[in-house]
């Protein structure tokens, strides 16, 4: 009986789904029309005026920060002079057609897909849903819009300089010369890479055209029946699809994209011959590049590698058996953590399937198991790295009240990071968050970070994908080494004050939190070391999207925070 149950739940599901749902596309339609025109205004026009605007002055600084540099040598700084006009141009067209771009989708995708968030909200009454169908979106629509033109501003104003300067301050290091005797080798190799690569790459790119068409329909069809992927949240169900009639389009495009690429793989032959200082190494890169693009586009589409030629062992090798497929993980991967990035998990199932036949079936269902936890990684990436990002600017909100009370900063160090004139804000506070994040790890022992408010981040958790491998790994190596210096509470103290100023020496005498600098020139250069490292890391983050205008929300709360004190501070005067 609850076969025919089940079907007539589902029957009437659909019958009441279905009018609800088209009542709700229409109202995110007129609501996607009607804000598009206002949206777009914004950021196409907002960002558009800020690179036209600042591309002279990008050119002219750029011209100014290659010849002041030291990092070049006069034949590099000709090089150099003469085509960067060229990246800057590509770079503003690419802004102006990718702002036109983002007005669209944002002008339309935010008021519909809030149409259907507002709907799914638990919690309010059915009244407050079906008037928050009507209201959501159209306000916080021209926010974002103006948020996102504020950030692209900081980010090509206040980034670009910051880049420019740390390039004029770059010394102590053999200047990188143009070796003009490779050039007419790395001609050489980018001519006949282009002449080798780009048809056969074409070629593979229109032999896996079909089966990513195929194969996409499959997976999207399978995530509409199941309720997974894009199709797990309510609101995303008409994007999604629409993303199924509009795949063969995505597919197209895909496939533009990959012959296109075919031009960069046969130029970075001549790359490769000058790195490598040798001609026959960008020919021998030629033929490689085709194996590499082959190769992704494999594990793109989940399909088998090609053919491998093994040398042979000997008999006793083909015959080894194992008792089950975890026993060779153990021995292959002893050392490695339990669960790293999604690429690194596939390739090491890949190659416990590779040591034996025996157990293919167990080998193939982990594989299977491996990608779907990949693709629920890939659903809540953006929600996890948001969490995380705004769980790290609390922190350095917290620590800099700390540090205002203490009297390590004041609101003069404030002023002074508006002005450009201090680096306390951007990379001091940021730095001192991390190294009190790596330390709380450390005495509480564990494998990852334990952030302030007691979230530990390890492998098993974090979020996946080549910028966050780009981001964790370098921390987990710093946290370690941090580790080995096995460092006393004086030394402790010190490196905290080193992180906060920048290694200025004025400052770290004038607070005196109880730290000293190790006895030991050897210990003390590695302590700075790995501060130096650590604020390298802090700039690199202060330059990213979003980054200056988080900073400020920084800087308004210790701003308020000093307000209270001083308020304070009155009160107990009276």
């Amino acid at each position: 009986m609850e076969g025919p149950k089940m079907s007539f739940c589902n029957l009437c599901y659909s019958i009441v789904f279905l009018p609800v749902f088209f009542l709700l596309f229409g109202i995110g339609l007129c609501k996607g029309i009607l804000m598009t025109p206002f949206v777009f205004m914004i950021i196409a026009f907002g960002d558009g005026l800020v690179m036209v605007g600042l591309f002279p002055v990008h050119l002219f600084w750029s011209l100014h920060c290659i010849l002041r540099t030291k990092k070049f040598g006069p034949c590099m700084k000709c090089l150099l002079i003469l085509v960067h006009p060229i990246p800057i141009a590509l770079c503003t067209i690419a802004g102006l057609v990718g702002s036109s771009i983002m007005g669209l989708v944002v002008g339309f995708g935010w008021p519909f897909m809030e149409t259907f968030r507002a709907i799914s909200t638990e919690g309010i009454s059915v009244r407050v849903r079906v008037k928050k169908c009507f209201t959501e979106g159209l306000r916080s629509s021209l926010r974002g819009a103006c948020t996102i033109v504020c950030d692209f501003k900081d980010f090509c104003f206040h980034s670009f300089f910051s880049v420019g300067d740390e390039l004029m301050k770059s010394n102590g290091e053999d200047p990188i010369e143009l070796r003009v005797t490779q050039i007419p080798g790395c001609i050489l190799a980018a001519f006949i890479g282009i002449v080798v690569d780009v048809p056969v790459i074409c070629m593979i790119t229109v032999y896996k055209v079909p089966i990513l068409l195929l194969k996409g329909w499959y997976r999207l069809t399978h995530d509409l029946i199941g309720r997974e992927g894009p199709f797990l949240e309510t609101m995303c169900v008409p994007f999604a699809g629409l993303w199924i009639l509009l795949w063969p389009t995505a597919v197209l495009l895909a496939m533009v994209v990959g012959m296109m690429s075919s031009f960069g793989f046969g130029c970075y032959a001549a790359v490769v011959a000058y790195q490598e200082s040798s001609t026959r190494r960008g020919l021998l890169y030629i033929v490689t590049a085709v194996s590499i693009f082959d190769e992704y586009t494999n594990d793109l589409l989940y399909l088998r590698e090609g053919p491998r030629y093994r040398e042979r062992t000997g008999s006793s090798s083909s015959l080894r058996r194992a008792s089950s497929l975890h026993e060779h993980h153990v021995v292959i991967h002893a050392e490695e953590p339990l669960l790293g990035p999604p690429s690194v998990r596939m390739k090491t199932l890949q190659a416990v399937m590779n040591v034996t036949d025996y157990g293919l079936a167990e080998a193939e269902g982990a594989v299977l198991a491996t990608r779907h936890l990949v693709d629920v990684e890939r659903d809540h990436l953006i929600y996890v790295w948001s969490m995380i990002w705004d769980s790290f600017i609390k922190a350095c909100e917290d620590i800099g009240k700390e540090l205002l009370r203490d009297g390590a900063i004041g609101v003069t160090d404030l002023d002074a990071w508006k002005k450009s004139r201090n680096k306390i804000v951007n990379i001091g506070i940021p730095a001192y968050a991390f190294l009190e994040c790596f330390l709380h790890s450390i005495k509480n022992g564990s494998p990852g970070f334990l952030l302030r408010d007691n979230v530990e981040l390890t492998s098993m958790n974090r979020p996946q994908g080549r910028v966050f491998d780009w981001l964790y790994e370098p921390m987990i190596i710093m946290k370690e080494q941090i580790r080995g210096l096995d460092l006393e509470e004086n030394e402790e103290l010190y490196f905290r004050k080193y992180c906060l100023y920048s290694g200025d020496t004025s400052r770290i005498e004038l607070w005196n939190n109880g730290g000293e600098p190790p006895q030991d020139d050897i210990r003390r250069g590695q302590l700075e070391g790995i501060s130096r490292r650590l604020q390298g890391f802090c700039l690199t983050l202060s330059r990213m999207p979003t980054a200056r205008r988080r900073i400020f929300e920084i800087v308004k709360a210790i701003e308020q925070e000093a307000k209270n004190f001083k308020a304070s501070e009155v009160v107990i005067m009276i």
